[in-house]
């Protein structure tokens, strides 16, 4: 059973603690949080000990694992200082995403774990649901062709006005990763977007991608669609078929080309995923299985190296928007 801890105690590693006390791989052993008040309330909730500083915890506590769910601007500014006192420590890292606001950063996180050889994951959990692993299995078993095109899209209702770039950096590194984990890496990108009535953001954008391989897509994202609708959507197609993924778990659908009968994942009633948090559980026990199975870091599912594959499309595609251009990812 591996030792967790959980840095940063706001609503996302609230959910990260919960699901660790529930997982039989993990044992949570403290919470720490430099807001006194949030650690204390969390250290009560679990039944654990709070601290306020990292190093102060590592020291004392010893984790296998811990959970970075820090924020600040964009989402990420808050992930790197306790990611790298984690990973210096010799410690696992399961981060939120985006893995950094900033590639310098990201890019030292992973390099930090390539050095000390320990495993970094990043909660994009958008892959680890029964119908995206099961879109995977289609694809790998030939059943899709070579690859031709894909279609991707995400939006939620988000208010908050924070840089010009919130919604493209915080909102897409699950959209992005879910792209790159069915068509590979994204090589040029071209970005529009634009701002909704009263927004100062770009609180709306599309992608237009071209893949390593040849392969050609789309993305459509935005902060200013309210939920209660389908929010995700998913499209691979290719010589042989296609398939679409409707809202991350909901169902899986499969075309054969020229067969008039489709193939259909429908989410159980009973026994199947029942709410967005579940989709965070699957993450979790997997990067706690991988850990628990001495997985090579490199083979992490998920990991940093992902997360900042997905940052560097991005920040292209910030560029792009920048100076209406066609740009290559670094």
């Amino acid at each position: 059973m591996l030792r967790v801890c959980v840095i940063g105690l706001g609503p996302i590693g609230n959910r990260h603690a919960r699901l660790y006390q529930a997982d039989p791989l993990a044992e949570l052993v403290a919470v720490c949080d430099w807001d006194k008040a949030r650690a204390d309330k969390a250290a009560a909730t679990y039944g654990v000990p709070a601290y306020y500083d990292v190093q102060e915890m590592l020291e004392a506590v010893r984790p296998d694992v811990c959970s970075v769910a820090t924020g600040g601007h964009e989402y990420g500014s808050e992930h790197h200082l306790p990611t790298i006192q984690a990973l210096e420590f010799g410690c696992h890292v399961l981060g939120e995403k985006p893995i950094s606001n900033e590639i310098p950063q990201a890019e030292e996180m992973v390099a930090k774990a390539k050095e000390k050889g320990v495993c970094y994951g990043i909660n994009l959990n958008h892959r680890f649901t029964p119908a995206a692993l099961l879109a995977k299995r289609w694809q790998e078993e030939g059943r899709l062709g070579h690859l031709l095109f894909m279609n991707m899209s995400m939006w939620i209702m988000n208010p908050r006005e924070t840089s010009p770039y919130f919604q493209i950096k915080a909102l897409h590194p699950h959209t992005v990763d879910i792209m790159r984990y069915f068509c590979g890496d994204i090589e040029a990108v071209q970005c529009f977007a634009t701002k909704a009535p009263g927004r100062k953001i770009w609180s709306t954008a599309t992608f237009n991608m071209r893949f390593k391989n040849g392969a050609v897509g789309t993305l459509t994202g935005s902060y200013d669609i309210e939920r209660g609708h389908p929010m995700e959507r998913c499209e691979v197609a290719g010589t042989k078929g296609r398939f679409v993924i409707e809202d991350m778990y909901r169902e899986a659908t499969l075309y054969p080309a020229g067969d008039m009968e489709k193939r259909v994942y429908t989410n159980p009633i009973f026994g199947g995923m029942r709410d967005f948090e579940e989709t965070f559980a699957n993450r979790i026990h997997k990067f706690l299985e991988q850990v628990s199975a001495g997985v090579s870091p490199d083979e992490i599912d998920g990991s940093g190296a992902d997360g900042l594959a997905a940052q560097k499309v991005l920040a292209a595609a910030i560029e792009s928007l920048n100076n209406e251009t066609v740009v290559y990812v670094k």
